[in-house]
């Protein structure tokens, strides 16, 4: 299997951080571009936030990540600033979907430790390893399954099905 490796400074966040708070649902209206979005994440959390990701930051969250409505858009924004990967403790079950479907890792394990610019490695490939390289401890992650890998890896969902040929006929499903 090949890997995944991503090194990068923890953003940190807490509990229950809901789909608006991520993107607000007023910004669809105006565009899906993940570039035009990018400008809004988290802005209802922190108005200057956006301006302040560095390329492959990590978002650290605690419990109840992505909880809310089920717009598409909250993992779209934060794959289009850049951040390739999510740790919490736990998901709403739309959010690990959508993000999934986005190629953005979600991660779950104890982020109770981790401080905010703690610099963190992610492996994935011969199983699953997370640093905190700052505190130079590591982190315990749920492992995913063969096919979560596979859509991850390809960089989400609609990818993957292009990389196996395409989407299947409708008429010979």
């Amino acid at each position: 299997m090949t890997g995944l490796a991503i090194k990068g400074r923890a953003r940190v966040l807490g509990d229950d951080i809901n789909t608006d708070y991520i993107i607000s649902s007023r910004r669809k209206r105006d565009s899906l571009d993940p570039q035009v979005l990018r400008q809004y994440l988290l802005e209802s959390v922190d108005p200057n936030f956006a301006a302040t990701v560095e390329p492959d930051d990590v978002l650290v969250a605690g419990e109840n990540f992505g909880c809310g409505s089920a717009m598409e858009v909250a993992a779209t924004v934060v794959v289009g600033a850049g951040i390739k990967a999510v740790l919490a403790k736990s998901f709403s079950r739309t959010y690990y979907r959508n993000a999934i479907n986005n190629g953005l890792l979600p991660v779950i394990c104890d982020t109770s430790a981790i401080k905010e610019g703690d610099r963190l490695s992610i492996s994935l490939g011969d199983g699953f390893h997370v640093r905190n390289e700052t505190a130079q401890t590591d982190l315990t992650a749920e492992p995913l399954s063969p096919v979560v890998y596979a859509i991850v890896m390809s960089g989400g969902l609609v990818n993957c099905f292009q990389s196996l040929g395409g989407f299947p006929d409708p008429a010979q499903v």
